[in-house]
């Protein structure tokens, strides 16, 4: 169940207005952005409620209307309910968002399991159904990295998602995503299963307070391109550095210019960082980065099932759906709303 509690909202907006407003409060930028992040955050949720009540209180009106069965009255009506219907569900997930960083923009990062043509295929696929969620949602979809596969798919993909909430939305798909087809690749069409791994990081930009010796990291330049680069070029200006001391592994290709490349790259890496302390601390915090698994049999939070039935079914929330192909289109609305409402419930 999702309460909303107007008093303690208002509360709220006027506790961070006045603290807001304080002498100096730009001096620490970082707490500063957190209280406007949770002002906004707080502001939007109650402008969300008023317009709901707006619209029942206009739409009551008209129902009461001797005229609400006129052919054109009831046109408008049923315009009205489907608009507010529409304004009930957004509200309701946004009141989901809970974390202390869901409102952050995110990189998603995709990565075969064993398997080598037909894993790399896998990973393409999920490649291609988060780029038609972010595009149906009017998220930015930006692709920072994009290696090949040697025959298909894809070796790794980073791309940075942008938008409202978009980590908050994300943070459940991080995981073993496990895939059962015939498989395209074998002549003798036979099933196969497959395995693919997402990660989803925070864009903590300047809240990060993550410190990166130079000394720590191996910078490698190379020719950008492939599917998922912007150009390509005949110079290297594609940059991976590798932080030595962790062993994680960033690459930028989006930029014509190897300078903005490194320092996409470097945000990059910080976030890493970020969310990597953020592992490391108490287990209330665990819930903002998920559960790290291998990308094996038996690991997986999501199944996709193309034969010899079709199915999509989450393990964490059981929730399941026969639409394949609906859900390889990007439609993945039921499965996130249904993981946040798992762990709303289970975070009481």
């Amino acid at each position: 169940m999702v309460l909303f509690d107007l008093d303690k909202l208002n509360s709220e907006i006027a506790s961070l207005d006045e603290e807001q407003n304080r002498e100096g409060f730009w001096n620490d930028q970082k707490s500063a952005l957190e209280v406007v992040n949770r002002l906004n955050d707080a502001k939007s949720k109650v402008q969300g409620y008023l317009d709901i009540k707006n619209g029942y209180d206009e739409l009551s009106l008209l129902l009461d209307d001797p005229d609400s069965k006129n052919p054109d009255m009831r046109e408008l009506i049923e315009g009205m309910e489907k608009e507010l219907s529409k304004k009930i569900k957004d509200l309701r997930v946004d009141l989901l968002f809970r974390g202390e960083y869901d409102h952050f923009n995110c990189t998603l990062d995709i990565h075969p399991g064993a398997g080598g043509t037909e894993a790399n295929d896998w990973a393409d696929m999920l490649f291609r159904m988060y780029s038609r969620y972010a595009e149906s949602h009017h998220f930015k979809w930006q692709v920072l990295s994009y290696e090949q596969g040697e025959e298909a798919g894809l070796k790794s993909a980073t791309v940075k998602i942008s938008g409202k909430n978009v980590y908050g939305l994300l943070k459940g798909e991080k995981g073993v995503h496990r895939l059962v087809r015939i498989s395209p690749f074998d002549s003798n069409a036979r099933r196969h299963t497959s395995f693919a791994s997402v990660n989803v990081i925070p864009e903590f930009g300047k809240i990060s307070d993550v410190e990166i010796d130079p000394k720590d990291l191996k910078v490698d330049t190379f020719r950008s391109g492939g599917a998922g680069g912007q150009n390509v070029n005949k110079v290297s200006s594609a940059v991976r550095i590798t932080h030595l001391p962790t062993g994680i592994v960033v690459s930028c290709e989006v930029e014509r210019s190897q300078l903005f490349n490194k320092q996409t790259c470097m945000e990059m890496l910080a976030d890493k960082l970020m969310q990597r302390k953020i592992e490391e601390r108490e287990a209330k915090l665990k819930s903002v980065v998920g559960e790290q698994k291998n990308i094996e049999w038996g690991s997986q939070i999501r199944s996709y099932v193309f034969c010899p039935y079709t199915m999509v079914k989450d393990n964490r929330t059981n929730y399941e759906t026969s639409d394949v192909q609906g859900v390889m289109d990007g439609d993945l609305d039921p499965f996130i709303d249904a993981y946040l409402e798992n762990l709303s419930y289970n975070s009481k």
